[in-house]
């Protein structure tokens, strides 16, 4: 199941090499910003969270690539918005760069609550409302390993609503194969277009309802991907 939250151009469903391609020609040859690009995914992916209902905490579990920047994006909007929000970080704050840190620093210097390893997953995550899972992006490949195996495995018995940013965290971005463990969403809110994995049959097991978010990337370099 799969629905399109706003009026944007949707291209075809999009393998991984085509996803890091958009990235890199938004950059390049159009002069956006990366962190213009996390803005629009993080913040767009919060208001379509808030759609779907928030009755209690937020917890909100990130790793150290973009797909965490993402979920840092996400917490500052929804704590603006007035929701508890609990930031979960997968690894150490000293290993982020770039983008990601930017946007980790924010939420630092705004006193979110941020919980750094290590800690007990199953602990920090119960009695949460819904649980983002911004941990690993489409660029992921090969068998999960910790510590990621450990945060997947307490996403998935908690009990709670899950979400994911871009892709369920574990699932091949090409195959729709999970790698290993895999993050079991309720709703994935994937960035640009589908992604071609999302076409195998059975992915929804873990993908739940996909939803399409705009990130801004300019519709005449949508349309040359098809």
């Amino acid at each position: 199941m799969a629905t399109t939250e706003n009026e944007t151009y949707i291209p075809r469903p999009l393998t991984h090499e085509l996803v890091r391609d958009v990235d890199r020609r938004a950059i390049d040859d159009y002069g956006m910003l990366g962190l213009v690009l996390m803005e629009n995914a993080g913040r767009n992916s919060a208001e379509l969270l808030r759609r779907l209902g928030i009755s209690g905490r937020v917890s909100i579990c990130c790793g150290k690539g973009n797909n965490g920047g993402d979920g840092f994006v996400i917490a500052r909007h929804l704590e603006n918005a007035g929701v508890n929000v609990r930031v979960l970080l997968c690894v150490p704050p000293s290993s982020l760069t770039g983008d990601a840190k930017v946007n980790l620093n924010i939420l630092e210097k705004g006193q979110t609550a941020i919980v750094a390893p290590p800690f007990d997953w199953k602990t920090e995550l119960a009695g949460s409302d819904w649980i983002v899972d911004a941990l690993l992006g489409t660029g992921t490949q090969g068998v999960i390993r910790e510590p990621f195996v450990a945060a997947i495995t307490s996403i998935n018995s908690a009990g709670s609503k899950v979400y994911a940013i871009d892709l369920p965290s574990g699932l091949d971005c090409d195959t729709g194969q999970p790698l290993g463990v895999c993050v079991r969403a309720n709703h994935t809110a994937t960035f640009v277009a589908r992604k071609i994995g999302f076409e195998i049959p059975g992915t929804e097991e873990w993908t739940g309802t996909v939803h399409v978010i705009d990130i801004g990337v300019p519709r005449s370099l949508l349309e040359s991907l098809n």
